[in-house]
């Protein structure tokens, strides 16, 4: 007589993923993944059009176990070049970016539909001058990059 035995001690070949689990995929593709504007993406603030300021950005969302990591490309110093990500409260539709770039901080909503995320932030009004002229609301629409 044979007896089968699961490794996992899991009987479901496919557990069920908890919210959480499916919001991390929608940006990390499941482990890591590169979003990018070319391709037909674009960067809008306050209604006009800043893509031409963001060529060849790129930001990359991973995921594992322990980490939550981002990082980004030609980001004409908006977002930091890398560091962490994290949930807003029980939002699975919010993140924000560890850092000390003016998008860091910032409640982030995202949209992935397909093969395109929409990211939208505001970036308040400061006492900082540095900071002022980046002041605005921003809806990065990405692509996904094919691997």
């Amino acid at each position: 007589m044979f007896t089968a035995c699961n490794r996992n001690g899991d009987d479901d070949p496919d557990p069920q993923k908890t919210p959480e689990e499916l919001a991390t995929e929608d940006l990390t593709g499941g482990s890591s993944q590169v979003w990018v504007l070319e391709g037909g993406g674009s960067v809008v603030r306050d209604g006009r059009s800043e893509t031409n300021n963001y060529a060849g950005f790129e930001i990359t969302f991973e995921a594992n176990q322990s980490a939550r990591s981002y990082s980004t490309v030609n980001n004409n110093d908006l977002f930091d070049s890398n560091g962490n990500w994290s949930f807003v409260g029980g939002n699975l539709d919010k993140i924000t970016l560890a850092g000390s770039r003016p998008a860091s901080g910032q409640e982030i909503s995202f949209t992935r539909t397909g093969n395109d995320l929409r990211l939208q932030f505001t970036i308040p009004m400061p006492s900082n001058a540095r900071v002022e002229a980046v002041a605005g609301s921003y809806t990065f629409n990405l692509k996904r990059r094919s691997n």
